[in-house]
């Protein structure tokens, strides 16, 4: 039987200040993993900084980025920084990445040659997977060339990588180049044809992506779900009602991560859509979806 792990997120807006002991108290409650997402112009932590303040302050805990964006960067630097934090923390190091950021006007951040944004992420993909599974590395590509680089001893545990998105090509992605997917604003049916879309694109390649790689971030609103974040799941997921797509309380987000288990899904990741003590969330969190892993 797949392993079926729900982690959470921090609520959005949660700076140093209230990020600080968050991990230790993540942890203490017994939840199996803490994700961040890359929002900057945001109070929120940077996703990478963020995570290596956690993982050094913890023990079990893993970190994930929820999702960070990979082209724009150098795919040497980043696979850099994902060797050094798996050598720090084995096996409690979760990447996920996306082509976009979630807030247009940072797009600018994340610079690519116009029209190829998509080319340069298969690229940065492919070259940081070969960065991370052999000791030394030649690639020559349109956006990239390395020559017979090391950058360091790889982890003992082989470093998954996985990416997000929902567009066709985006799951094509997914199955050709990554280990694994991490959807957002799915129903159950849609995260059951993302998968198989991406479980055939992985066979049309000769690869195969592990049953308990397919998840899915989600959003609880518990007084209501606010215009900003129905604006979001709206633009996310055209022509379906926010309530669809966000549960207004712990026995809806119960139902609804039942469902996508039902349609393959086994990875989990619930974030606060409200303001409130942390402290609390992570109570309820325990109590009302701990019993769904096993």
């Amino acid at each position: 039987m797949d392993k079926i792990r729900v982690g959470v997120a921090p609520g959005l807006g949660t700076g140093p200040a209230e990020f600080t002991g968050l991990a230790e108290l993540t942890e203490a409650a017994g939840v199996d993993s803490l994700w961040l997402s890359e929002v900057v112009y945001s109070p929120d932590v940077d996703p990478l900084i963020g995570m290596t303040h956690a993982l050094a302050r913890t023990e079990r805990l893993k970190l994930g980025t929820g999702v960070a964006i990979l082209p724009g960067r150098n795919p040497v630097l980043v696979a850099k920084q994902l060797v050094t934090l798996a050598g720090l923390a084995p096996k409690r190091v979760l990447p996920v990445f996306g082509l976009l950021p979630a807030q247009p006007a940072e797009r600018a951040l994340f610079q690519v040659p116009d029209g190829r944004r998509a080319a340069v992420f298969d690229e940065s993909l492919a070259l940081l997977r070969l960065l991370l599974e052999q000791d030394n590395v030649s690639f020559d590509g349109e956006f990239f060339q390395v020559d017979n680089v090391t950058i360091g001893p790889r982890p003992a545990k082989r470093l998954d990588v996985w990416v997000g998105g929902s567009a066709p090509a985006a799951l094509r992605r997914a199955g050709r180049l990554s280990d694994g997917w991490l959807g957002s604003f799915h129903t159950p049916d849609q995260s059951r044809a993302a998968r198989l879309a991406i479980q055939e694109a992985a066979a049309e390649a000769d690869r195969e992506i592990e049953s308990d790689h397919f998840g899915l971030s989600m959003v609880l609103a518990l007084h209501g779900i606010p215009e900003r974040l129905r604006a979001v799941a709206q633009q996310r997921n055209p022509g379906r009602p926010a309530a669809d797509l966000v549960p207004t309380s712990w026995a809806e987000a119960r139902r609804m991560i039942e469902q996508h288990i039902e349609a393959g899904l086994t990875k989990f990741v619930v974030r606060p859509g409200y303001s409130g003590d942390y402290r609390q969330f992570l109570d309820d969190f325990v109590r009302e979806l701990g019993p769904l892993q096993n």
